[in-house]
């Protein structure tokens, strides 16, 4: 890869990062939280700072293209069945809360990283860490490199408190019921099974090959979708990401599934407008999840040893 030439970027301090977004994530309550789920759409944000996009040689369509586009919209449904659902307004292209804080590529900064950034996983290189270097097709986001302020900048004012906010609401969660159960929504692109037709998908769980979430939940999950019509596959091509693996810990009682929605089911890919489906699509995933909530409590007390 060709590395990319020095260029003066603005730093973004953490104030003027959350004044941009006005609020950075927004969270929707029911009435009465009657369910021990929650909702995550960490990658439907849309607003697009005019700083952010003046640094970037493409256009807001192509940047755009890193975005689960209506997720949060799609999933809103969950509210009204009893479970509280989370979603960020900043875009992917500009912060990723899935990856790891500090999840950084040294290639894009001007400037020493902080000892402590993870500079070699598969997702840096892959140009997809926490502040991302490419939107989803492959082009560099920005003209020239960043300064190591704006990245800390950013993981401080907007991806710490997002994190705050979502172990707030699992752990609230956790303590009414005993259990929680956390929904990471996603959307693919249609394009996802391209190497092998024969998996094509419309959902694709996520649950870090059965270490996230108690298998016979994953299991009602998938039932549920079939029942519905949905073509489902496990954990190919997304097992889920730091998301569904940093809060997922079964043993304990909390369960994280990734559920990846093909856009195509939905939205124009190439327009990013949502089809005359989309109403459908939501109320049939409000369905899907009315019967899984309904049926899952049982299976999901923790299990206690009998007393001696």
């Amino acid at each position: 890869m060709t590395s990319m030439p020095p260029a003066p970027t603005p730093i973004v301090r953490r104030t003027e990062l959350q004044d941009e977004f006005s609020p950075p994530f927004v969270v929707v309550e029911p009435a009465s939280q009657t369910r021990a789920f929650v909702f995550n759409a960490p990658h439907a944000g849309d607003v697009y700072p005019a700083a952010f996009l003046d640094a970037s040689p493409l256009d807001a369509t192509a940047l755009r293209r890193s975005e689960d586009a209506f997720v949060d919209r799609l999933v809103g449904g969950m509210v009204a069945l009893g479970a509280p659902l989370m979603s960020a307004r900043f875009p992917r292209a500009f912060l990723d809360v899935n990856r790891e804080p500090y999840e950084l590529d040294p290639r894009m900064f001007d400037g020493r990283l902080p000892p402590y950034a993870n500079t070699r996983s598969m997702r840096v290189a892959g140009g997809l860490g926490t502040v991302p270097r490419i939107v989803a097709d492959g082009h560099d986001i920005y003209r020239g490199r960043l300064s190591v302020d704006e990245a800390l900048a950013r993981i401080d004012g907007l991806y710490k408190p997002y994190h705050r906010m979502l172990r707030g609401l699992l752990k609230r969660t956790a303590d009414m019921f005993g259990h929680v159960v956390l929904v990471d929504c996603h959307s693919m692109p249609s394009g996802s099974f391209a190497r092998d037709e024969s998996m094509r998908a419309d959902i694709v769980l996520g649950d870090r090959y059965g270490t996230s979430c108690r298998g016979t939940l994953t299991d009602l999950v998938e039932a549920t979708f079939r029942s519905a019509g949905y073509a489902v596959v496990r954990n190919k091509p997304y097992a889920g990401g730091f998301i569904t693996e940093h809060y997922g810990a079964p043993a304990l009682g909390r369960h994280a599934l990734q559920v990846e929605i093909n856009r195509a089911l939905y939205m124009d890919e190439r327009t990013l407008e949502p089809l005359a489906s989309f109403s459908e699509i939501s109320t049939d995933l409000a369905a899907v999840f009315a019967t899984i909530m309904d049926h899952a409590a049982e299976d999901l007390e923790p299990r206690r040893m009998a007393a001696e």
